[in-house]
């Protein structure tokens, strides 16, 4: 609220007395610290070796010696609902978070619209004297609203933050990113070749932010979410850095995990007690639900000795690369810190480093070459990743590893990331500093805290009392717990209670007990009423080695009514088991009005898939006006995807091609038999439908590509569409160029279309045959 004005008007200026305060914008505190938040993704519990892991993290080794380990961290086992914590202070499913962004669904509590009632952090330092900058990762928008005709209000400079830049959705390549700069596009400011990546950039910018601020007033407190890309997939990094790593995991991750409980032990996260977590530990793969259904081949670790010498080979490799990945992600990191040091910053930085969840299992048994099989609905042979070993970790790939790692990187814990009733999902390394503040160096904290008791801790330590209305909103209570008391004594109480529900999954944490439900994360199970709760004392058993559910039924009864008590407080029902693909295919916004006929331009900002037309399982044909001045034209005429799947229409030796690259493993090109004359041209290519294809490991739409020059048919061929979408993250639609790279053969992105120009593009879902193209396709680039 403005203060009131105290100063005098009277009818001469020079007779009154002016009052500034109503009118300057709110100062912070003198000294008041810098806040810096850093959460990193998909980092398992045991990954770096400041929590016992095998990965070196210098950068974060020295944020722990700086201040405190958290041993007993949790999350809420996905991204969006951990993050949306982070920022609100409240539960996942009080912010509609209880699923990723892109996975909405018409219910309060999974709807991915975080109420303006549940305020950002950045919203209320902002409105304190603050400086906000977020720049990395933000995935807390539905993707329906990631395009630049989108609402913008839940992007980050919606939500308090000055400034931004990173990336919307919920990863992106580390080669080709899609930027956003504070609102809008832009393209990354070098190439692989180049020495590009994600991590480097990001650090660039985060020093910039910082520091074009200071050099106007070096007094003003900066609050900054730094959300790494790492160790998303596609695990994306230089060869040289997964190199390093030669060696380190050639044993398998059975034969890793005891070194790593061990020197958990010896740093004093676990107690001594503590037991290793047992392969697939409900009997996978051949373990089924309650009533008969199959368990969900994705959630599942192959034992290493029964793998062969080329998968063993494989499946070091994508540990290498995925250790190098976090080991440059820090490196680059610790540029940060530095400049935050040389500038006389850091003592007086409260410094709170998290990851968001638990390793990531989206690789599956066999880890994957590209990741967008799974949420394609899509085992991945181990033959086929090895095709393609020597690429992992390059441009050329959108790899993960298999869930094997993710299982030894949570050491000693089952499971992972999605996994909301398991330790490995939802229990995460933790460092909290601020050298001029706290007086811990390396000490180690075991009080239960959660994602959602970051903001009230940071209100607190700021001395700040959290506002009842912000930006014309009355406030929902936050419901985290502040966990200051804790920076000082070891003694002090942590969190008793905490609510989790997600992808099907239930589980409740209770005064150190915690029930949970037999349930994988979109099995597609359904059924919730027949699931089997198990009952784990995590005081004696942080790796829920021992279920107690028989030996104390009155106990699990209590803390069942407790959890379906917080579901009717958290909007934490319904429940939703259903798989990635039917998640993906799900009805929801589109973030553009339905309509049977699309038209794109060249030179506008690509459009995300989540926006743009959708191709899938249907009919369609993509028409691009062109008017061709040189017998050397040449690039994309319209793009859709990148590595992990898409397609193309494009120009090449004087004549029109189409590729289809389904599911990043099968390139299905189609060619003109003759060369385009020069001149204004209506270049088509049709794809008719005839049902679905009768090749299992080829499933997806089967029809007929067929390509015209004008309404001449010039090329020909049966291909087969994939069943799901390509890349609903980012690698959007692009008219006259394609910026992800290729979707084309032979050649790497851009490939932008030189030689003539391009009037428009019209892609028609119809369904309708345009056979006589002279005067129907052409028809539209003379009336749209």
């Amino acid at each position: 609220m403005a203060k009131p004005f105290k100063g005098k008007i009277a009818l001469d200026i020079r007779d009154s007395q002016p009052d500034w305060a109503p009118f300057l914008v709110p100062e912070a505190p003198e000294n008041s610290p810098n806040v810096l938040v850093i959460a990193w993704d998909d980092v398992g519990y045991g990954t770096m070796d400041c929590f016992g892991g095998p990965v070196k993290t210098p950068t974060m080794s020295r944020i722990a010696d700086m201040g405190l380990r958290y041993s007993n961290f949790h999350t809420t086992a996905l991204c969006s609902p951990t993050r949306a914590s982070l920022m609100t202070g409240r539960n996942a499913t009080s912010n509609g978070m209880a699923t990723i962004a892109e996975f909405s669904a018409g219910f309060p509590g999974i709807s991915t619209r975080i109420p303006f009632e549940n305020g950002f952090v950045s919203e209320v330092l902002g409105e304190r004297g603050y400086n906000t900058y977020c720049v990395g990762k933000w995935h807390l928008a539905p993707g329906e609203e990631i395009n630049m005709a989108a609402y913008k209000g839940r992007w980050p400079l919606g939500r308090g933050f000055e400034r931004f830049y990173g990336f919307l959705g919920g990863e992106s390549s580390c080669w080709y990113p899609d930027l956003i700069h504070d609102n809008h596009p832009v393209d990354p400011p070098a190439t692989p070749e180049e020495g590009y990546h994600i991590a480097k950039d990001f650090s660039d910018k985060a020093i910039e932010f910082i520091r074009d601020a200071k050099v106007v007033d070096p007094g003003k407190p900066f609050f900054m979410y730094l959300s790494l890309d790492a160790a998303h997939a596609p695990h994306h990094v230089f060869t040289e850095w997964a190199d390093r790593y030669k060696g380190v995991f050639d044993e398998g991750y059975e034969a890793i995990r005891p070194g790593i409980l061990r020197r958990q032990k010896e740093l004093g996260l676990l107690p001594e007690n503590t037991r290793l977590s047992p392969i697939n530990p409900h009997g996978e793969p051949t373990v089924s639900g309650p009533d008969g259904q199959p368990w969900p081949l994705l959630d599942t670790v192959r034992p290493w000795d029964d793998l062969s010498s080329d998968e063993q080979r494989l499946f070091v490799r994508m540990a290498e690369v995925f250790a190098g990945y976090v080991t440059y992600s820090d490196d680059q990191l610790g540029r940060v810190l530095d400049f935050l040091e040389s500038s006389g910053e850091l003592d007086n930085t409260i410094i709170v480093a998290v990851s968001d969840n638990g390793g990531s299992g989206e690789g599956g048994p066999n880890g994957t070459f590209n990741e967008w099989r799974f949420f394609n609905g899509l085992d991945t042979p181990a033959e086929l990743s090895l095709e393609h070993i020597d690429e992992l970790g390059g441009p050329t790939s959108y790899n993960h590893y298999s869930t094997g790692w993710a299982w030894a990187f949570d050491t000693p814990f089952p499971y992972w990331k999605r996994w909301a009733g398991y330790e490995g999902g939802v229990a995460d390394m933790c460092l909290v500093a601020w050298p001029a503040g706290i007086e811990a160096r390396g000490e180690v904290r075991d009080q239960y805290v959660h994602a959602v008791d970051v903001v009230p801790t940071l209100y607190d330590l700021l001395g700040i009392e959290p506002p009842e209305v912000l930006k014309g909103h009355p406030q929902n209570p936050i419901e985290g717990e502040s966990f200051k008391a804790s920076l000082t004594d070891p003694a002090a109480p942590g969190r008793q209670t905490q609510f989790y529900a997600m992808l099907g999954q239930r589980s409740i944490y209770h005064e150190g007990w915690l029930a949970c439900t037999v349930h994988p994360p979109l099995s597609g199970w359904g059924d919730f009423a027949h699931d089997v709760w198990e009952l784990y004392d995590l005081t004696t058993d942080r790796a829920q080695s021992t279920d107690l559910a028989a030996q104390e039924p009155a106990r699990l009864e209590t803390l069942k009514s407790l959890w379906y008590y917080y579901a009717g407080i958290y909007n934490g029902l319904p429940l939703d088991d259903r798989t990635a693909l039917e998640q993906v295919l799900a009805d929801r916004p589109h973030g553009t009005p339905e309509r049977d006929r699309y038209v794109y331009y060249p030179d506008t900002a690509s459009v995300p898939e989540q926006s743009g037309v959708v191709t899938s399982g249907r009919s369609y044909t993509i028409a691009a006006g062109v008017d061709v001045d040189s017998a050397d034209a040449e690039g994309v005429l319209y793009a859709h995807g990148g590595v992990a799947g898409g397609h193309s229409l494009y120009v090449k030796d004087h004549r029109l091609h189409y590729a289809y690259n389904w599911v990043g493993s099968n390139l299905q090109v189609v060619d003109a038999d003759r060369e385009i004359p020069p001149g204004k041209h209506v270049l088509t290519a049709e794809f008719a439908a005839h049902g679905r294809s009768t090749d299992a490991a080829l499933p997806g739409a089967a029809g007929t590509l067929t390509l015209y020059v004008d309404d001449q048919e010039v090329g020909s061929h049966n291909i087969v569409t994939q069943p799901g979408s390509f890349c609903i993250v980012g690698d959007g639609i692009c008219v006259g160029r394609d910026d992800a790279s290729p979707v084309t053969p032979d050649y790497e992105a851009p490939f932008p279309f030189t030689g003539g120009t391009i009037d428009k593009v019209v892609v028609d879902v119809s369904g309708e045959r345009y056979v006589d193209h002279e005067a129907q396709v052409r028809g539209w680039f003379m009336t749209d």
